[in-house]
């Protein structure tokens, strides 16, 4: 099967059976998982014991062989198999006298070259890009420009010479393109930059949902890592999106109450469109409320936008929409007139710490991180996520959260685990927190690219900085280690690092010096609820499914998840030409 090879082992010790174990290199601190028994040789009739299995490709194994005579350990390999691959561990003594084992891995079939299609896959999207741009710069040319129009519309060229205007102008040509201007928007004022971010990260949400090729480094890790985390940078554009919108609203007269009103209405929307979304019955009739799932992707959204807009909302004062606000220190005029909300953010963290490592949970260690299942030795099989989901299974029960988390393919946990559970909200607030402060940049340094960029970069270097301290520098080993799932402090505070630079980047390159339009991302960021939602409640339909010829090549789910993401691309681009947004 996909990201398997076989492994043949062959036992030619006359006397004893070999037990075969493998430990994964990326299940931290596990128990070695059996896998086969290998009965011994029988020389009288020249038969060596041999037992076939399946072993993983995706990340280098251990694998252990142990005697079933004393269970004494006999050789151990470290090997990284090739997907599709086919293996024979040769096990013989090498000296009766020593009784010294060796254990020979010999590759019978070599594995097949799996990132191929990835490769082929860039080769076409940069040749199409290519054309786009040869095209564009072909547009500019009069002669060309005006021979493409009389080709796609001759009776209104030819209407257009024969006037008594006579021959078209630039002006004319231009204002008769039936294209929009490069840099038009739904709003003059509007930051391309901001939807561009956006739509980069929700189009490679829809590409990791729809399956990422079934390649293991497009899924989410199993647990401490980073992978695809794209929902983070999702939710940190989202608060810069609150800044400025409800800057927006009140320059322009809009009350408190009003704004709220639509704050408190468009945050219910969200949490009931998520709830539709994640419990789908449109194919297998009614829905049970017995296992309805309450938690997902944007209901948390909803809760997070709730909070950072009307915490925006209460504690914006006078001058603050202008960006006018006078301070005693002007470096930090964008952070301390909004103190309140600071001490408001950081109880929220207080309140994260003391549940998460003070909170008894029964049957685990106070403070517990890990994955349970087969992870820290197998001591705490049903710990999962520790306090973050023993508050999900207290306050929402087992049944109405996730029942299949990330963590058990590797881990083997059995747990339900929610990793948009209550406790990983708060983190989400502060990291929607932390993209309202690029948004505040961006209003009170209105029009001052070197202070924008320069402010972006310092953010980042302080959530690096805490990162570091948090992490340890390390995967596993740090106070804090960075997990998706839990929506650790330090996850938060990696990925805002690296969200400060991204929008950095983009708010360079499409906003500064425009060297970049933000197409195709652009199309989509504007239509962001829709994409979501669509790609969703559509994804088992045709055309952004069929049925494969062969499920086990990541050939064909590379092709099948890069079409329904560029199909989503292409629907915002004439949503858009149509000046179609859905807004709630």
């Amino acid at each position: 099967r996909m990201d398997q090879a076989l492994l043949l082992v062959c036992n030619e010790l006359p006397a004893q059976g070999l037990r075969l174990g493998a430990l994964s290199s990326s299940c931290h601190q596990c128990l070695y998982q059996y896998l086969a028994f290998v009965p011994p040789s029988n020389r009288s009739l020249g038969k060596l014991g041999t037992a076939a299995v399946m072993v993983d490709t995706q990340h280098p194994l251990t694998l252990l062989l142990n005697s079933s005579v004393g269970d004494r350990e006999l050789c151990k390999i470290q090997y990284h198999f090739g997907e599709f691959g086919n293996y024979s561990l040769v096990v013989k003594t090498l000296s009766t006298s020593t009784k010294t084992v060796s254990c020979d891995l010999v590759i019978n079939e070599g594995p097949i070259n799996s990132y191929l299609p990835i490769l082929f896959a860039f080769v076409v999207y940069m040749a199409i890009l290519a054309i786009l741009i040869v095209g564009r710069l072909l547009m500019k040319i009069d002669a060309v420009r005006s021979w493409v129009y009389k080709k796609l519309n001759p009776r209104e060229t030819d209407r257009l010479i024969n006037s008594e205007l006579g021959s078209p102008n630039t002006t004319d040509s231009v204002s008769s393109d039936p294209t929009p201007r490069l840099w038009s928007t739904a709003s003059p004022q509007r930051l391309r930059s901001l939807d561009t971010f956006r739509g980069l990260s929700l189009i490679i949400m829809v590409f990791v949902n729809y399956g990422g090729g079934k390649y293991w480094f497009f899924k989410h890790e199993s647990w401490n890592g980073k992978t695809s985390a794209l929902l983070s940078r999702f939710v940190f554009i989202m608060g810069t999106s609150i800044s400025l919108s409800l800057s927006s609203m009140l320059r322009w007269g809009s009350s408190k109450k009003k704004v709220l009103r639509k704050i408190l209405w468009r945050s219910f929307l969200l949490i009931l469109l998520g709830i539709i979304v994640v419990n789908p019955n449109y194919c297998v009739g009614p829905l049970s409320w017995d296992n309805l799932r309450i938690p997902g992707v944007l209901q948390r959204l909803g809760v997070t936008y709730l909070v950072v807009a009307a915490l925006e909302l209460l504690f914006t004062g006078a001058g603050a929409e202008s960006g006018t606000l006078e301070t005693p220190c002007p470096a930090l005029q964008d952070i301390l007139p909004y103190w309140p909300q600071w001490i408001f953010i950081l109880m929220l963290e207080v309140i994260w710490l003391c549940l998460t490592f003070l909170l008894p949970v029964p049957g685990c260690p106070r403070g517990y991180l890990g994955p349970g299942g087969i992870g820290d030795f197998g001591n705490y099989p049903n710990c999962t996520g520790g306090a973050a989901g023993y508050i999900d299974r207290l306050l929402l029960g087992e049944k109405h959260i996730y029942q299949h988390p990330s963590s058990s393919v590797i881990y083997q946990t059995t747990m339900p685990y929610d990793p948009e559970g209550i406790l990983g909200t708060i983190n989400t607030i502060f990291m929607a927190f932390l993209g309202l402060q690029a948004g505040k940049i961006i209003l009170f340094y209105k029009d001052q690219h070197k202070q924008i960029m320069s402010r972006f970069f310092m953010w980042s270097i302080v959530t690096g900085i805490i990162s570091a301290i948090l992490t340890k520098c390390s995967k596993e080993e740090g106070f804090i280690p960075i997990n998706k799932n839990l929506w650790s402090l330090s996850y938060v505070t990696t990925m805002s690092c690296f969200a400060f630079i991204l929008l950095l980047l983009i708010y360079y390159l499409v906003d500064v010096k425009r060297l970049w339009s933000g197409a195709p991302f652009f199309y989509p960021g504007m239509n962001s609820i829709l994409v979501y939602v669509g790609h969703e409640v559509f994804e088992n339909y045709f055309p952004f499914k069929w049925k494969m010829e062969d499920s086990q090549s990541h050939a064909e789910h590379l092709t099948q998840n890069l079409t329904a993401t560029t199909l989503w691309v292409i629907i915002s681009y004439l949503l858009y030409r149509r000046k179609i947004f859905w807004k709630i």
